[in-house]
């Protein structure tokens, strides 16, 4: 089997509906363009300094009044299995698989992915010099800049390129559903416990699922226009 036919999804059973190559990238177009204006708003609102910048502070303030030990445990895993590091890591590792499997071209769109949205978000954050939440007695102590939340970033890219990939090897849509549900839980969780940590803002951590969103569907749809290209030139 060829490079190229890795990169495509196995065959349609009998009977099975799928959305064409034009609709997935009207879609992942459509994703790009909310997903910047999303960001766009907020970041304004941040930088004017606007009603939203006092509901961060009321939000993070009330999670610290009422945090609870054993929650604050599991946040504080979470928060260090998805740290940049450890999203690395984990990146490595799924860049192994897809390369045992010769998925090249899904090897190319995690590179890209992670290591771009990495970068992107550390960009932004030099861009907006956002200081932390501050707090009397923080659980994390950080001297970077907050907005946006570098990992609620990784995580986004991370689980949606992973996402995107079992959701190529499956028709069933059930399955696809449940894979991208997780994927959203996975990255709201890590976006949550930074609040609940009081590293972010809730701002910070919808920032970063805006830009990463954007920087993903990019990607995704460069890597998919390059594997069209290569099948049209055959």
């Amino acid at each position: 089997m060829d490079v190229i036919s890795r990169v495509l999804p196995p065959p349609p059973p009998a009977g099975a509906h799928s959305l064409s190559p034009a609709t997935l990238a009207i879609a992942g177009w459509v994703a790009l363009a909310i997903a910047v204006a999303a960001f766009g708003a907020l970041a304004w609102n941040v930088s004017v300094q606007t009603r939203i910048v006092r509901f961060d502070a009321a939000i993070v303030a009330w999670l610290a009044a009422h945090r609870i030990a054993a929650l604050t445990t599991v946040m504080l895993a979470i928060t260090q299995l998805n740290s940049l590091t450890a999203v690395a890591a984990w990146s490595l590792v799924f860049g192994a698989a897809l390369a045992r499997m010769r998925e090249w071209y899904w090897m190319l769109t995690l590179g890209l992915a992670v290591g771009g949205g990495m970068a992107l978000n550390a960009l932004l954050k030099l861009a907006f010099e956002r200081a932390r939440p501050k707090m009397e007695d923080p659980l994390l102590i950080l001297d970077t800049y907050s907005f946006p939340s570098g990992h609620t970033a990784s995580a986004t890219v991370f689980y949606g390129v992973l996402a995107a990939f079992l959701v190529s090897r499956t028709w069933r849509r059930d399955y696809r559903t449940a894979i991208v549900a997780i994927a959203i839980a996975a990255v709201a969780l890590v976006g949550f416990s930074r609040i609940y940590l009081g590293a972010h803002y809730p701002s910070d951590v919808v920032a970063a699922m805006c830009s990463s969103t954007a920087w993903l569907a990019l990607c995704l749809n460069g890597v998919h226009r390059l594997v069209r290209r290569r099948l049209d030139e055959r």
